[in-house]
Order: C-alpha cells, then structure tokens, then sequence
C-alpha cells in the first residue's frame, strides 16, 4: 500500500530530480522481474525503501524552496550551495513557471526584491515619496510612475566607475543664422564637433572626404558639348532619354544615386563613342543596369530592363552593351554623386526635410537639361540649395552655408539662373514634373515653378530681367 502514494507524490514533485530518477529505475526494476519473477518482489521493496531514504533526506525548507521558489536569484544560491544536481533542479522550476500554480508577478512581488540583489548599496525610496496624493492627471500619474521604477537599480548604479558619454548637443537654425562676432561678421559653426562621438559619421576625415569628391569631380565630369561630334544625335534627344530613365528609375523604386550615377554613365560613355540612333536606347537602359548594379543592395534583374525597353533588345545584346560600356569607361564608377553633396549642405540647413525635398528636384532639372553639364555636381548641390532655401523663405546664404557647401552667393548665381530660366518656361519633361508633383515628394515640381513665374514677373514689373542680373 505504501507504493501507489510513492507514485502519486512523483507525479505532483516536478523539481525534486532525485525522485524522478528513482522512478525510472522503479520502471526499470519492474521490466527486469518480467524475466525474473523470483526476484520481483525482493527488488521492489528494495525501491520502495530508496524512495522513503532519499524523501526523508530533505528539509522541509528544501521542499518548500523545490515547490515554490522561481526566482533567478535564488536558483543561483541553490546552485553555488548544493552543486550540479541543484543547477538541474533550478532548470525543472522554469516548467513551473508555466503551470497555473505560479502566482502572476506584480509590482509588488518578490521579482523586484530579486533585482535588488544585484546592488545592496541602493537606497529604497521613502513610502511618503512614492505614494503622493495627485488629482488623477496625467502629469502626476506619469510622475508617480517614473518615482516608483526609479526603486530598481539601473546599470549606472551597478557600475557606478562607468560615465557616461557626452550626448550631442544640436544647433538650431536660430543659432546658426544669428551667430556673429563683435565686429559684424558670421561665425562659422564647427557643427562637425557635435559628430565627433559617433564613428558612423566620420566626423575626423569628413572635409578630407570632401575634398576628394571635389578633385574627383574634374576626372568624372563629361564634355559639354560631346553632341557636335554626334551625327545622329540631338540634345533634344538626349533629354527625352533621361526623361525615360527618371520614368524607369521610379518604376523600379531605386535609390536617388542610381539614377545619377546612370545619366553620368550615359554623358561620359557619349563623350567618347559615337552612337547611332537606334542604339541611344540601348546605351541608357544599359548604363542604368550598371548604375543599379554598383549602387543598390538588390538590382533588378538584367530581363526587367529588357521588358521596360518593349523587348526591343535581347539580353544577350544589353549583356554585350553593359561589358562595352564599362570597358569604355576603364571600368572607373568612382563618381562623386551630387546627393552627397547635397546632404552635407543640409547639415547646415538643420537637416530641412522640405528643403532638401526641394533642392532634389531642382538637382534633377540637371539631369534633363544639357546647359548643367559644363557646371560640377558640387555647384549644382550648392544652387540648389540655394534655390530651395529662397524659395520656402529660409533666410540668407550665410558663412556656416558657404563653408559646408565650398560656394559663395556670387558663385551660386550662374547655375542659380539657370534653375530659373527652366522652371518659369513650360514643362518640357512629363515623367520629372509628375515624380515631384505627388505628395510623397511635397509638390515639389508645382511649388517651384509657381514661385519662379511670381519671381520672373515681379523681375518684369520692376524693370529687371534675368538677363540684367547676369551683369
């Protein structure tokens, strides 16, 4: 009668190993009398007595902490006072946790008392300062809330020899427009200094970085005028190209840089080669294939570029086209996109998100429009820009803007002409004016060109034309 109530204190003890162990050997005991049936009873009651010694053993604190303790803290007493068979013990009260016998943990139960061993230098909070009488607002139920978590001892307190890091102070626009010396003149911000903590900024090598891109800028700048000794070829045509590509480029949802870096592909490759007309589609869809390819993570297979093309080319010919290009070019990608020039103006600007919007537009009317390419990306970033900031009325051009940008006011203003010659004229290029004219892009192509038709016929109205501002 003894070994049914054995079994039955087994099945409930899911934390005491021991006794798990002895009832497999229990199991196996009895398959042994199967072939022996002799000595069947003799080992049974051996087992039975193993049972009752090895119960007997414990404590009734040990069984108490074997049934009910699932604190992290003490399964790491248990394991330093009775060694490995303790450490499985601790490991089988996880499966406790997972029975509905385990009490649900609450700001007050004893999970907060095992973080506190951690660290017994802290100081708990006084019962007066955490439970302060409030009306029931939100300020004070968010104070109430942020006092009573501040009894749990944070890492600072831990390691209390560990400081931590200056944070990053960012200047305001205010700051930077405002900023003047004694004797009138701009301070130029370092706002560079704020980066100097985050290595993903390269805030050390930045103005190095910089100045490559501006002498890179003389090795990856195509002839301006490459289309006298193109027989078959018009700028006009050229700009319905780049018109296709801005429409496949958006298609294909690809990255900003990829779309300059294939118009650069395509003027560079002209410079050189003559091309025939049936061919000029050939050369910008391969010269987008490359661009995809070096700039973005995953690139659009080489049968999509041929689909958006209406199957007019194989894809043996694009494959051909692509090992010809790149041999043409010497195989040297290493332009310095405009976008990073942008961005390091943007800086200046406080990080602008409707002013950069902005100025992306205006720096793709360089792409469609061939007058651009006498002039470098640096000067296109910086009059852009420029244009952008005039434009949503952001104020002047000042010294901080002119050192992060490496153009003057007086610099900027070819290139700035330019940008308004072409946004107050009708809309020449369908597939760049309706890119920006949604509202993922902040309308920009409408904004602007409104603004340029007021600019240009306040410019009549006073007597001014753009070509009077040129001189």
């Amino acid at each position: 009668m003894v070994l049914p109530r054995t079994r039955q204190r087994v099945g409930n003890n899911e934390n005491d190993e021991n006794v798990a162990a002895q009832s497999t050997r229990l199991t196996r005991a009895k398959a042994a009398g199967l072939s022996n049936p002799e000595e069947n009873s003799s080992n049974a009651k051996k087992v039975v007595q193993t049972k009752k010694s090895a119960n007997g053993t414990l404590t009734g604190a040990q069984r108490q902490r074997a049934l009910r303790d699932v604190t992290n803290a003490a399964k790491g007493i248990e394991v330093v006072q009775e060694g490995k068979k303790a450490t499985k013990v601790g490991l089988q009260s996880k499966a406790a946790q997972s029975t509905g016998g385990v009490q649900k943990l609450s700001r007050t139960n004893s999970s907060r008392a095992a973080l506190g061993v951690k660290d017994n230098n802290v100081k708990p909070k006084p019962v007066s300062d955490l439970k302060k009488p409030g009306s029931g607002s939100g300020a004070h139920q968010k104070k109430r809330t942020q006092t009573s978590a501040s009894t749990i001892p944070s890492s600072k307190d831990a390691t209390p020899d560990v400081e931590e890091p200056p944070r990053k102070k960012s200047c305001t626009q205010e700051d930077i427009e405002t900023a003047q010396a004694d004797d009138g003149t701009d301070i130029i911000a370092d706002l560079d200094a704020e980066d100097i903590d985050d290595p993903s900024m390269c805030a050390e090598y930045v103005r190095e970085i910089f100045e490559y891109y501006m002498a890179l800028e003389e090795v990856t700048q195509p002839n301006a005028n490459y289309m006298d000794h193109q027989d078959d070829l018009e700028w006009k045509m050229r700009g319905i190209l780049v018109d296709w590509l801005i429409e496949v480029h958006t298609r294909f949802r690809l990255l900003p840089e990829t779309l300059f870096l294939a118009v650069n592909i395509v003027d560079r490759f002209l410079s050189q080669k003559v091309v025939p007309l049936d061919k000029l589609q050939l050369v910008g869809i391969t010269a987008m294939f490359i661009a995809s390819k070096y700039e973005e993570v995953l690139s659009p297979h080489v049968g999509n570029f041929v689909h958006v093309a209406d199957d007019g080319f194989t894809v043996d010919e694009v494959l051909s086209a692509e090992r010809y290009t790149l041999s043409t070019l010497k195989y040297d990608l290493s332009y310095p996109n405009p976008m990073n020039f942008l961005r390091r103006i943007s800086k200046a600007d406080n990080y602008d998100i409707h002013t950069r919007t902005l100025g992306k537009y205006l720096m793709e009317i360089s792409l469609v429009d061939h007058r651009f390419l006498e002039y470098k990306q640096s000067h296109i970033a910086a009059a852009s820009m420029y244009l952008a900031r005039m434009i949503l009325d952001r104020g002047g051009w000042d010294a901080t803007l002119t050192k992060f940008a490496g153009y003057s006011e007086e610099e900027i203003l070819p290139v700035f002409e330019l940008l308004i010659d072409y946004l107050q004229a009708p809309v020449a290029h369908e597939a760049l004016f309706k890119k920006y004219a949604s509202k993922k892009f902040l309308k920009a192509s409408i904004l602007s060109r409104k603004w340029a038709k007021d600019y240009c016929s306040s410019l009549r109205g006073g007597g001014v034309s753009l070509v009077d501002t040129k001189q």
